[in-house]
């Protein structure tokens, strides 16, 4: 699932600073996107994509033990991610006891 993220979760994620955010978001996207932490930005949104492997998996999702590697630091699109979708609203399976 593509994740669509703003420049406060890039710097949340310490992948950016303030400065660099305020400077131009265009420039660092750029740097970003050859780091190969990006794929695209949207200058209009000011949207992020962050990459996937190429099965299609979050960049921060380790992929032996399936856990997300920055899951204290996460966008808030995955914070919010059960908040509002499907039929089990606020479920998470990783809070299942």
């Amino acid at each position: 699932m593509p994740v669509e993220i703003k420049s406060s979760d890039l710097i949340r994620l310490e992948v950016a600073t303030q400065d660099e955010a305020d400077n131009s978001l265009k420039k660092m996207a750029k740097r970003l996107k050859k780091e190969g932490i990006i794929s695209t930005y949207r200058e209009g949104t000011e949207f992020f994509m962050l990459t996937q492997r190429p099965n299609g998996d979050c960049y921060f999702l380790h992929p032996h033990t399936r856990l997300c590697t920055v899951y204290t630091k996460r966008p808030d699109t995955c914070r919010d991610f059960p908040a509002a979708i499907g039929t089990r609203v606020g479920f998470c399976p990783a809070e299942k006891k």
